[in-house]
């Protein structure tokens, strides 16, 4: 028999007729505060389980179920989340994980589809081929974080923090990342010929001083007032992408095409390897 108690106060929430949490059927349990540290829930059922405010510091729940689970201001600072089923098709039917601590936790290759994982601590967190498609990171810190070949089509990162992120090989494709902080990210590629993808992506007014975009695929993509100062953008494709009023000193362009790129009002005189046709104007 297993009690689980609450974090604080130590009453017994839920007793479990089982020898393990591993592969335990938990859905639908009221677990809101619940001491779950170190716990091995792996291949467990969390589904419409409430979790807010639990207590998940390195717990294991590699390969879990958890459709539509409530996590919101959870600890899960260290946990293990690989392969974890937390999204859905429809949002009403993804996890709810707003306000988590999820520092240095692994979510690789989990399904995190229209999760909800906005204004969370995300610093050094692995999401290596994880799929977050359609999920709500928007004003979270995503510092240092691990997202090789992850997939972040139409993923909301408005205002989030993403410093210093490894986002190579990554799909971005239709990514909101109005005003996210992108300074030192790395958007290039660990394969030779290999590319990230940033295509129709919203960049406005986002920072990304010192990134690497070398050969990146950002095309009809919004750069409008974004701030790439000293990016390395050679061989990027980004044809029909707006780079208006943007800060482009120090920004290298070597083998990039730009005569279908809006440049105007951006201090084009200030990048690096610019081969610019003779139509362009309102340049400065």
């Amino acid at each position: 028999m297993i009690e689980i108690k609450h974090r604080e106060t130590g009453k017994v929430l839920e007793r479990i007729n089982a020898a393990s949490l591993q592969g335990a059927d938990l859905r639908e349990l009221r677990l809101s505060g619940a001491d779950l540290a170190g716990q091995d829930l792996s291949y467990s059922r969390l589904d419409n389980t409430d979790l807010r405010g639990a207590d998940l510091r390195g717990a294991r729940l590699d390969g879990a179920v958890l459709h539509a689970v409530r996590m919101n201001g959870a600890d899960l600072a260290g946990a293990s989340l690989a392969g974890t089923h937390l999204g859905a098709d429809h949002r009403r039917d993804a996890a709810d994980l707003h306000g988590c601590n999820l520092r240095n936790a692994n979510l690789s290759h989990a399904d995190l589809r229209r999760v909800r994982l906005c204004q969370s601590e995300l610093q050094q967190a692995q999401f290596e081929r994880a799929d977050l498609q359609g999920a709500d990171l928007s004003q979270s810190d995503l510092s240092g974080a691990q997202l090789c070949n992850a997939l972040l089509i139409e993923a909301d990162l408005r205002r989030s923090k993403l410093q210093g992120t490894d986002l190579r090989d990554a799909h971005l494709n239709g990514a909101n990342l109005v005003d996210a902080d992108l300074r030192e990210a790395d958007l290039t590629s660990r394969h030779s010929g290999g590319f990230a993808v940033i295509n129709r992506a919203r960049l406005h007014g986002a920072r990304l001083q010192g990134a690497k975009l070398a050969g990146v695929w950002a095309s009809h993509t919004d750069f409008s007032d974004a701030d790439l100062t000293g990016v390395d953008m050679t061989h990027a494709v980004i044809g029909g992408s707006s780079m208006r009023h943007a800060v482009l000193t120090g920004t290298d362009f070597m083998g990039v095409q730009l005569a279908t790129v809006d440049l105007r009002f951006a201090n084009v005189s200030e990048a690096r390897n610019v081969d610019l046709p003779s139509f362009k104007h309102d340049l400065r």
